[in-house]
């Protein structure tokens, strides 16, 4: 059965711009895949955990090593790495802050990026273990920050991700970047207006 994993980070709930399009690329990947199952996962009421001493410890250990304090550190990263290995398709709705990623987002990378679950160095170097999945990730962001607008290097949120989802092996990542959201609030634009084309790239890249 085709698996869809889908996680929003944004807290702002139905008005999300970032969840309005990750919720448009998991109906377009319905319509693709009609029995197919959606894990979907709510990084805002997820209780996320942070990496500490218990957990490293635990994740360099063996099995046999662990005490109850490495497991229950443990206990969610293994959940949300069961999620993403379980998955063919990642969907990712996410905002941009301070021109990177939520700490909801970072909590949830810390977690999945582990040795001997989503990657293993070799004498030749790191080789991810979460090979052919396809990854489709909204981010929107209150100013634009792409090439066209001249302020692309302050975007630290898509190079970061793209380059920590390709160290546990998947490369097939798209971005679609809704920049300048703030024009939307602002009265700008309409909320239309602004997403016609971003749910164009969405439904293309499905």
């Amino acid at each position: 059965m085709p698996t869809l994993l889908h996680l929003d980070a944004s807290p702002r709930g139905d008005s999300s711009i970032s969840r309005q399009l990750s919720a448009a690329a998991v109906a377009a990947w319905k319509d693709k895949h009609p029995g197919g199952k959606v894990v979907k996962r709510d990084l805002t009421k997820t209780e996320m955990t942070f990496v500490d001493l218990d957990w490293i410890i635990g994740a360099f250990s063996t099995p046999d090593q662990l005490t109850d304090s490495h497991k229950s550190a443990l206990a969610l990263s293994d959940t949300l790495i069961d999620e993403l290995l379980e998955a063919d398709q990642i969907v990712i709705g996410t905002p941009m802050y301070n021109f990177a990623v939520p700490a909801v987002v970072k909590a949830w990378i810390d977690h999945v990026v582990r040795g001997r679950k989503t990657f293993n160095y070799l004498a030749t170097g790191p080789e991810g273990l979460a090979k052919g999945r396809k990854v489709i990730v909204a981010v929107a962001s209150g100013g634009s920050y792409d090439q066209a607008s001249g302020m692309e290097a302050y975007n630290y949120e898509i190079p970061y991700l793209r380059h920590i989802l390709g160290f546990i092996g998947i490369t097939d990542v798209t971005f679609v970047q809704a920049g300048g959201t703030m024009r939307v609030a602002q009265g700008q634009v309409s909320s239309e207006e602004f997403m016609a084309p971003l749910l164009k790239q969405i439904k293309a890249a499905v």
